[in-house]
Formats: structure tokens, sequence, C-alpha cells
């Protein structure tokens, strides 16, 4: 399944934060899946809207796949929190869609300028042959 390892990254940064969370508030960090278990649902449900984004391929590590990840995990996870009774403040709240955008959105990011980087530059003896500099026999 080729969407897997996009929702394992993204499921690990909702840990992070989650862990982060609970430990600058100083709250127990080892209690961190109270905290993320909203959004951890909320994230498969992003992951199932990204999947149905318009556009072949689909690729769950673009940004636009990212984007609907974050909305979705961000806005989801705050209206679990409060269904299953916990609270979502304003402050958390824009915390939490900071943190989790610049997380979810961040490494897509990341790895689009690396895709970028290595996708232009020639490998191999093309690059030899494509130096300019290079006298050609």
């Amino acid at each position: 399944m080729r969407f897997l390892p996009a929702v394992i990254v993204d499921a690990l940064f909702v840990l992070i934060f989650a862990a982060i969370g609970r430990a600058s508030h100083q709250e127990d960090p080892a209690g961190f899946l109270l905290t993320a278990w909203p959004f951890l649902v909320a994230l498969v449900i992003g992951h199932l809207a990204g999947a149905l984004l318009p556009g072949r391929p689909r690729r769950p590590w673009s940004l636009m796949w990212g984007a609907v990840v974050w909305v979705v995990t961000v806005a989801g996870g705050m209206l679990v929190r409060v269904l299953a009774g916990d609270t979502a403040e304003v402050p958390f709240i824009i915390v939490a869609t900071i943190v989790l955008g610049v997380f979810l959105v961040g490494w897509r990011g990341i790895a689009a300028l690396v895709r970028r980087v290595r996708g232009s530059q020639p490998t191999g003896d093309a690059a030899v042959a494509d130096d300019p500099a290079e006298p050609i026999d």
C-alpha cells in the first residue's frame, strides 16, 4: 500500500505534537495518547479525504494532500475532543493549527525540494557529457 509510509510519518508527527504539548504544560508526557487519539482518528479521515483529491496519480506526499490532511486533522481532532468531553480552547486551537501545519505540510515541502534538487542534477555519464566545460571528443 503506497499510502502507508505517509500515514505513518503523519501519525508520528501527531504523536510528537501531543508529547511536546503535554510536556510543555508539565503534564505527564507518558499520557500523550490521551491528547493524540482524537487527532489520530481525524488523521485517518484526512488521508481518506486526500484519496478523493482529483488528478492522477494521487500522491500522499504531495503538498495538496498534506494540506487536506492538515485541515481535516485539526478540525476533526478538535471536534472529536469536544465530543469526547474534552476542551478545545482558542489558544490550543491556534497552537495545534500552526504546529500540525508545520509538521504535516512541512515534511512534504522538504520532500518536494529534495525531489526537485535530485531531479535537476544529472547523474552518471550524462553528467559528464552535458558539462559545457568538458571538451567533447
